[in-house]
């Protein structure tokens, strides 16, 4: 097996994933190009084999949350972020609805983001979830269901706002 047209072939199929995974952890552009790129160098530098495809997949995974994790945690990311940053990680998701999605699982905390993400969108079920993120499988579906809590509570904010701004509720004196 050629490492390095694994490694073009690898990219070119899983460095979207890598990216909208970082994005659910930091939400800035700059920030998920950095871990796409760590998370590529880390697999030119390891050369690992793999038995599957999906134990490629889940490896970047793996990976990919490990770099978040610590590049969250080390002092330069904790600086402001630019607002074209933002505006460019939303327009990712071409879709109106999935932008919409895309900005209230922002508000989220990283680690319901990251298990929104996997469950909804990369489509894993809870027992490879906990796997890929070393938890139980009990703290993930924990987590799903607060998360799932957390992005109902701010829909029915938005669309009391909305409400409110074109007048639709009236309170009842």
């Amino acid at each position: 097996m050629d490492n390095e047209y694994t490694v073009e072939e690898l990219f070119k199929q899983y460095s979207d994933m890598v990216y909208r995974i970082a994005l659910s952890y930091g939400t800035q552009v700059s920030f998920a190009e950095d871990v796409v790129q760590e998370v590529f160098l880390r697999l030119l530098k390891k050369k690992p084999r793999f038995k599957s495809k999906e134990h490629e997949k889940a490896w970047l995974i793996r990976v990919a949350i490990n770099c978040c994790k610590s590049m969250v945690s080390s002092a330069w990311i904790k600086r402001t972020c630019s607002l074209e940053d933002a505006r460019q990680a939303e327009s990712l998701f071409q879709q109106e609805e999935e932008s919409g999605l895309f900005e209230l699982m922002a508000k989220l905390p990283a680690i319901y983001r990251t298990v929104l993400y996997l469950r909804y969108y990369e489509e894993y079920q809870v027992k490879e979830i906990a796997k890929l993120l070393h938890i139980t499988p009990n703290l993930v579906s924990a987590r799903l269901s607060r998360a799932k809590k957390l992005m109902k509570k701010e829909i029915l904010k938005e669309r009391k706002c909305i409400e409110n701004e074109t007048g639709i509720i009236q309170r009842n004196v």
